[in-house]
């Protein structure tokens, strides 16, 4: 067994198909079925059960993957530790919260790309929950996600403290309370968890939401009257200070939250992932003794 066999089977585990696999690969379909059948006769065992549409994992099959992808991120982290010369360079993944890449990733890319000029970033954005799941899986370096985060695989490092407040209309909701919305990012989002367990401990337990990808269209929506949401004071208070929603307080004990970048304990870390840790605290140090 070597990694390039492993490669050929975790591709067409991902597919579905040899065929398919042959395309993700750029090679030929008996290139990829002469490496599946010397896999398998090797493991003694067959990996795929093949059949008209295409193939699918046996359980060893599916118990040998986990090992194949690992393998697949381990080799590909090793070229870029053997390759991350003195300057930063190179390409550099991160997620973040709807929320953080509205307020917080603007100014800390600005300074960021300015210092490390060579590095190529791209960031992805999702809620909490999912953006866990990827730095877990390897796929981000890392992620801005609402804390406290306690996973024995991650480094939790707070960045930024927030203060969240419950975002209304700019006018009275003209609807009987019963069929008032929340207006939420899909789930898996922190803030629209600890909306719906703020309701709950106010009675009211069960609630219509409508779900949206973007931050500007839950804002909108709720200038228009259609519901409530929960977002940072800072992310709402320019479309308050307009006039198109306005803002409640929360008291302190719902209202604060962290927001905090988390990392795998045992991933590489780059000098561009370094950097970048060290401009968004260097930031987030500044708005601390701003306040």
């Amino acid at each position: 067994m070597n990694d390039l066999d492993l490669r050929f089977f975790a591709a067409v585990a991902r597919s579905g198909g040899i065929g398919r696999a042959a395309q993700m690969l750029n090679t030929v379909q008996s290139n990829v079925t002469t490496r599946l059948r010397s896999l398998e006769a090797e493991l003694g065992t067959p990996l795929f059960h093949r059949h008209s549409r295409g193939v699918v994992l046996t359980e060893a099959g599916e118990r040998l993957l986990p090992y194949a992808e690992r393998v697949g991120q381990l080799l590909a982290e090793a070229k870029r530790a053997a390759l991350d010369g003195e300057e930063p360079g190179g390409e550099l993944r991160i997620g973040a919260m709807e929320t953080t890449a509205a307020l917080r990733l603007p100014p800390l890319l600005t300074a960021y790309v300015t210092d490390c000029p060579k590095v190529d970033v791209h960031v992805e954005t999702g809620p909490t929950q999912a953006l866990v799941a990827r730095v877990l899986a390897r796929e981000l370096e890392g992620a801005f996600v609402c804390g406290p985060i306690d996973h024995p695989d991650l480094h939790a490092l707070p960045m930024m403290a927030e203060e969240l407040v419950l975002v209304t209309p700019p006018a009275p909701l003209e609807r009987p309370a019963g069929e008032a919305k929340i207006l939420v990012f899909r789930a898996g989002c922190s803030y629209r968890q600890r909306l719906e367990a703020l309701l709950a401990a106010r009675g009211a337990a069960e609630v219509r939401r409508l779900e949206f990808g973007t931050l500007d269209g839950i804002l909108g929506c709720v200038g228009a009257g259609l519901g409530v949401t929960l977002l940072p004071r800072a992310v709402a208070e320019p479309a308050a200070r307009a006039g198109q929603v306005r803002l409640q307080a929360l008291p302190p004990d719902e209202a604060h939250v962290t927001t905090t970048f988390i990392t795998r304990h045992d991933a590489f870390m780059s000098r561009a992932l370094d950097r970048f840790i060290a401009c968004a605290r260097g930031l987030g140090a500044g708005e601390r003794q701003a306040a």
